[in-house]
């Protein structure tokens, strides 16, 4: 299979490492000549300090060779280059060509969803599907078990994407709950900001998973306004990520959130990470998107204030904690309520 991964940060320089071990022909392919010239010369990429990117992986910043007669192409760009990309490449794939979204967010100018641009920008030509659950670039680069979902509306699709991707250290099962995984897939990292936050203001475990446990029915709700599945959100694209974003070292939107509730200025905790906080934009997509559907949010409310109308972190924190009594479950639709 020949195979094109279009956006070579670490989480694309791993998903090409390990299609590449998957025995795929593959090409990784960047915006940036400088970068090229990095990767081609250390073999490494710096965001994955010690992971060797095979000499069979070429690496590219010409498109025309990254979609010549390829089978699949993975977009693996920050979400803000996901539409840039989408339209670099629009009548240079061949039809039927299946199109494998790896990033996770929210295009942060419309709220869309992915798949929505790329098939806009794409249109009818290729087969879209979308990946995504708890997939630490700095482990599956080492080959640490992890797993994950693909998400297609057509579920042979799905199962193509998991035969080309699954091997004995990644195990990729299928859905056809496309909204729900990019939903989860966004959402979690605005909780994590929070937890991060958390974190750095000297709160504890308690505040951690009382921020976890209610963001993701936050989540929840607004997966199913939106037209997703709640039981998405109970698997690998929903709490499994929301686990490994909010708890783990790796974490970009963590580490800022802990900058943040340090007192370090939002732009600044930002630039301090070093690398895309896809948290700032889902935030900001998740206050439209709540406020259009009629759905509250009162986490992603208080982080939306944080990062975009400079509300101090412990005032919302003290906010959270006094609102209004209310059941955990509505009884009679045995729904989370926020």
């Amino acid at each position: 299979m020949k195979i094109s991964v279009f956006g070579s940060g670490g989480w694309g320089t791993a998903v090409a490492k390990l299609l590449f071990e998957n025995g795929h022909d593959v090409i990784l392919w960047s915006k940036f000549e400088k970068e090229v010239e990095t990767l081609n010369t250390l073999r490494e990429n710096p965001l994955l300090k010690g992971v060797i990117i095979p000499s069979g992986i070429k690496i590219t910043t010409n498109a025309d060779e990254a979609t010549d007669r390829i089978n699949f192409a993975v977009i693996a760009t920050p979400s803000f280059a996901v539409a840039e990309t989408a339209a670099l490449i629009k009548n240079k794939l061949p039809r039927d060509c299946i199109v494998v979204c790896v990033s996770k967010g929210i295009e942060k100018d419309t709220s869309l969803r992915f798949s929505v641009i790329l098939r806009e920008t794409l249109g009818d030509r290729v087969k879209l599907a979308s990946l995504s659950g708890p997939t630490h670039a700095e482990e599956v680069g080492r080959q640490i078990p992890t797993a994950c979902v693909v998400a297609s509306e057509d579920i042979a699709i799905a199962e193509q994407v998991q035969d080309v991707f699954m091997n004995d250290y990644l195990r990729v099962y299928t859905s056809t709950d496309v909204i729900g995984v990019e939903l989860g897939a966004a959402l979690k990292n605005i909780i994590a900001l929070g937890a991060g936050i958390s974190d750095g203001l000297g709160f504890g475990d308690n505040t951690i998973a009382m921020l976890m446990t209610r963001g993701l029915a936050e989540m929840a709700e607004l997966c199913v306004a939106l037209g997703g599945k709640k039981q998405t959100l109970a698997g690998l694209a929903g709490l499994g990520d929301l686990i490994v974003t909010c708890t783990s070292q790796h974490s970009r939107n963590r580490r800022a959130g802990v900058l943040i509730g340090k007192g370090v200025e939002v732009q600044e905790a930002m630039r301090q990470v070093g690398a895309v906080v896809e948290g700032y934009y889902a935030a900001k997509a998740a206050h439209e998107l709540s406020h259009k559907v009629g759905i509250d949010m009162p986490i992603c409310e208080e982080a939306y204030k944080v990062l975009y109308e400079g509300k101090s972190a412990l005032s919302a924190l003290k906010d959270l904690m006094s609102r209004s009594k209310r059941q955990e479950w509505d009884s009679g639709e045995e729904n989370w309520v926020g």
